[in-house]
């Protein structure tokens, strides 16, 4: 009796739990994610298709791809680099490098947005002597890049330095032995050894910069047609009553979303299979 109830329970426990989790799922995620598309085909594929032909729409669309193409690579260039540093060396203050890291994680992406202008604002002596040479910084695209930059910073680096701790440092150690230059150590060793592990962090950074909204929203100046990137077209849009232009255009991004976790599907199950491997070793 007490191992038929005991049995009873072990099963019970597990599907309540799995049906509590699918169900806050589909309440939270899936269904705001179908209503997007309802919405948007409400009014016809015709009026659907419309909404894409707007100038303002793709001039958003091309000034979003724009910062994600500069802010990914860079904060590829300074991810690797940083995990480098805090996983291959000692040295005094690693761990306010680390905190430097994480602090986009802690700082609201407004206050973040707030900085800028109190750095760049036409009102700093920096920022009015940029204007005067024709290089604004604030309501301007350097201004948004830099704002996309900063709430991206810890994705890539967050991603690389568990990984290359785990890693350890023989096989460089290894490869200097044997007289490998630390380029040729880079890109035949560490790069090999992390590249699932960075395919991740680029997804997550990417992702992030495409999305970003309360930053850019405050260094963009809201200037339609120059300054308004996709989730600021799409506000506007909504802000203005235009529901089916605003959800035709966040289709876009719905489905870049779903593609987006595919791909991360896909990254992690390699990471873990490699994972496995090492351990087997």
């Amino acid at each position: 009796m007490k191992n038929a109830q005991r049995n009873w329970t072990e099963k019970i426990v597990p599907i309540t739990l799995i049906g509590i989790t699918l169900s806050f799922i589909a309440l939270f995620l899936v269904l705001p994610l179908v209503s997007v598309f309802v919405e948007a085909f409400r009014m016809g594929h015709e009026l659907y298709f419309a909404s894409f032909k707007e100038p303002y729409a793709w001039s958003a669309i091309w000034l979003t791809v724009l910062c994600a193409l500069i802010a990914v690579p860079l904060n590829v260039a300074f991810g690797i680099v940083a995990a480098w540093c805090i996983t291959k060396f000692e040295f005094w203050g690693k761990n306010v490098l680390i905190t430097l890291i994480d602090l986009p994680f802690a700082v609201s992406p407004v206050i973040a947005g707030l900085v800028f202008i109190l750095a760049f604002g036409q009102s700093t002596v920096l920022g009015a002597w940029l204007i005067e040479q024709g290089y604004p910084i604030v309501f301007a695209l350097p201004g948004i890049i830099l704002a996309t930059i900063f709430v991206t910073v810890p994705f890539v680096a967050r991603e690389l330095i568990p990984l290359m701790q785990e890693q350890g440092t023989l096989e460089e150690e290894a490869a200097v032995s044997l007289g490998a230059s630390g380029w040729n150590i880079f890109w035949r060793v560490t790069l090999p050894n992390i590249k699932w592990g960075l395919l991740y962090g680029v997804i997550l950074c990417n992702a992030r910069a495409m999305g970003e909204f309360g930053a850019v929203a405050v260094v963009s100046g809201h200037i339609r047609g120059q300054t308004t990137t996709a989730p600021l077209y799409i506000e506007m849009l909504y802000a203005s009553y235009d529901a089916v232009s605003a959800f035709s255009i966040a289709t876009l991004f719905v489905m870049l979303a779903v593609v987006t976790l595919i791909i991360k599907s896909i990254v992690e199950w390699k990471i873990k299979r490699e994972r496995d491997d090492m351990r087997r070793i």
